[in-house]
């Protein structure tokens, strides 16, 4: 990836965070920690042309598929899609105002004049978004077509048993078309995951189920780009990339701490946040 395109898409992850933070404070909730985590990846997947999709037909029958499952995480895929050209950047001052068609947690209003362009589907109950793309991969491979399927994930979200038989249901039926993405931040709401529920080794757990498994830096733009274009190319089997981020990232005293899973900024934690997003922005540092 050349360097200028490396700086292109870090100055459009701060945006993208700035936006979060915005969008949380103004409503008074949402998910900070995990929306910063995927920020980067979700970056790389609509602005390196990984994802196969145009903003002004979001229902083109050649599109690639993005499901959240993680929906709690849904600040940053609204931000992305707003900034991909879905939809008015304005419009994500409405989340999860009463009426908005950016809910707390996604959902899809299929056939309605109130659904969200780019939105693929309701999510809000972990683990069930992998059964969703699952279902939309199987559906794709029965009628012949060449579209791929992506699920973003939360590694919390894999101490789920649907997560599991959808594993099974996806190589059972070689669904080489369906990727999938784990945001490893090592956190969900009730502390780490090592002292909740720990996944041991996850990695030799997905080989087993008949994956594919690559690893990532999730902020690290070439790495995701290779990483990501590496599963697309992929026609042998179904693959899951493992990716490493960071809770909070982008904000100094926000990363790796559970507290900002669901916490909203103070007016100065705000401020210096946003600070720091600027800073980040203007001098190309991650």
């Amino acid at each position: 990836m050349p360097a200028n395109i490396n700086q292109q898409l870090n100055k459009i992850a701060c945006k993208v965070r700035q936006d979060i933070l915005r969008m949380t404070v103004l409503s008074g909730s949402g998910h900070i920690a995990g929306s910063f985590s995927i920020t980067d990846v979700l970056v790389t997947l609509y602005f390196s042309k990984i994802l196969r999709f145009d903003p002004k037909r979001p229902n083109w029958d050649k599109r690639d598929y993005f499901l959240l499952s993680n929906g709690h995480t849904c600040p940053a895929l609204y931000a992305v899609l707003a900034r991909s050209g879905f939809f008015d950047v304005a419009e994500l001052d409405t989340y999860a105002q009463l009426g908005s068609r950016l809910q707390g947690h996604p959902h899809f209003a299929f056939g309605s004049k109130d659904n969200l362009p780019g939105l693929e589907n309701t999510s809000g109950s972990l683990g069930q978004g992998i059964s969703q793309a699952a279902g939309i991969a199987w559906a794709m491979k029965m009628d012949g077509k060449n579209n791929q399927v992506f699920c973003m994930m939360s590694d919390g979200e894999q101490q789920e048993g649907q997560v599991w038989e959808a594993y099974t249901f996806i190589n059972y039926h070689h669904l080489d078309n369906f990727i999938g993405i784990i945001d490893c931040n090592n956190i969900q709401i009730s502390g780490p995951i090592k002292k909740v529920m720990p996944l041991r080794d996850l990695k030799l757990k997905l080989m087993s189920f008949g994956f594919r498994v690559l690893e990532a830096d999730a902020h690290d733009f070439a790495d995701l780009e290779k990483k990501l274009t590496h599963a697309k190319e992929n026609k042998s089997q179904a693959t899951i990339i493992l990716a490493s981020s960071l809770a909070g990232k982008g904000v100094s005293f926000m990363e790796n701490d559970s507290k900002w899973h669901s916490h909203i900024p103070s007016e100065n934690e705000y401020s210096q946040a946003i600070k720091e997003l600027q800073i980040k922005e203007k001098s190309d540092v991650k």
